[in-house]
């Protein structure tokens, strides 16, 4: 039973029922029912965003990203045992192939080098995993480089098995003037006292004293890319193009037997002993060019002197005496 409420009426000094009417009734339960329905939609705002009510979608959602990161940990596995394997056939090629045909390695810094570029993977930016899928991306660009880095290198030696007699016969494997025409081994590859100024400087190549006009030989099948005076110091000089990055210098001739774009092979005669230029005396001063870079001679003779020769020689180039030029 409803309560009976009362308000007290001063003129008539008397308590008064109170009648209420039935529109405002109404409005009084409209308004109880908004305000019941707003604070229940407030309510399940709230449960929706905490951790304890989860919906069926939202419960899918959590698995199927917890999939998503199994996957991911699976494929990163996967990418360590491909790292591994491309390590190793790497490592062949720079320590067994590219060494048989004597080629530079690649270096590591180059095969291992990401991508440039800030915006690269934007796109992949501002989710909930992207930390997660943006380290397997760069993983994965960085291996498909190594592939493809790989592949080139190994058409590369493949074309080198190819052309291995060419390969063999460019590299400059003997002596340029014969053991029985030297008078001795007057300098060797590396810092010497210069004849001129005294001077302790870098002596790029080796000096063999011979009469003048004894015969100087190829070291190499190539091309004669120099046959003149024209580079201070070496004088009358030759100089062959090997190919496969090497080259031959031959200073201070007395005289030539090629000329410029001439084609000579291991053993020709190209030139005879002088002492032409900046020397000291006759002899011929020899150079060794790989990919640009002077190398010691010392290491291309085992064409033709024997083992004993040739640590005879060696001792002689090592010693720290006066170049002839």
């Amino acid at each position: 039973m409803a309560k009976v409420k009362y308000y007290y009426d001063s003129e008539n000094l008397a308590y008064r029922k109170i009648k209420i009417k039935k529109r405002n009734k109404f409005g009084f339960v409209i308004l109880f029912l908004l305000a019941s329905a707003l604070f229940g939609s407030l309510i399940f705002v709230v449960l929706l965003n905490t951790p304890y009510f989860d919906t069926p979608k939202d419960r899918l959602l959590i698995r199927e990203n917890e999939n998503l990161k199994l996957n991911y940990a699976v494929l990163d596995k996967k990418m360590d045992e491909l790292d591994h394997v491309i390590q190793a056939i790497e490592d062949r090629d720079n320590n067994l192939y590219r060494t048989y045909f004597n080629t530079s390695p690649i270096p590591k810094e180059e095969r291992k080098s990401g991508f440039s570029g800030e915006n690269r993977y934007t796109d992949l930016q501002g989710y909930d995993n992207t930390k997660l899928v943006l380290n397997t991306t760069k993983r994965v660009d960085i291996l498909r480089k190594e592939l493809a880095i790989q592949s080139k290198s190994l058409d590369y030696i493949l074309k080198l098995a190819k052309e291995k007699n060419k390969l063999l016969s460019a590299i400059p494997a003997i002596q340029p003037v014969r053991n029985e025409n030297l008078k001795r081994m007057a300098s060797g590859f590396g810092y010497r006292t210069d004849p001129f100024t005294k001077a302790r400087k870098m002596h790029e190549g080796m000096d063999f004293t011979a009469k003048v006009g004894t015969p100087i030989f190829a070291t190499g099948h190539g091309i004669v890319a120099q046959a003149d005076n024209r580079a201070s110091g070496y004088g009358n000089h030759i100089v062959l193009r090997h190919g496969y990055g090497y080259e031959t210098l031959y200073g201070h001739l007395s005289k030539y037997n090629v000329k410029a774009g001439q084609r000579v092979k291991r053993g020709d005669i190209i030139g005879y002993v002088g002492s032409t230029g900046r020397s000291e005396g006759p002899h011929l001063h020899y150079e060794v060019h790989k990919d640009g870079k002077v190398v010691n001679p010392l290491n291309f003779y085992y064409g033709n002197i024997s083992a004993v020769e040739y640590v005879a020689i060696s001792k002689l180039a090592n010693q720290e005496n006066q170049s002839l030029d």
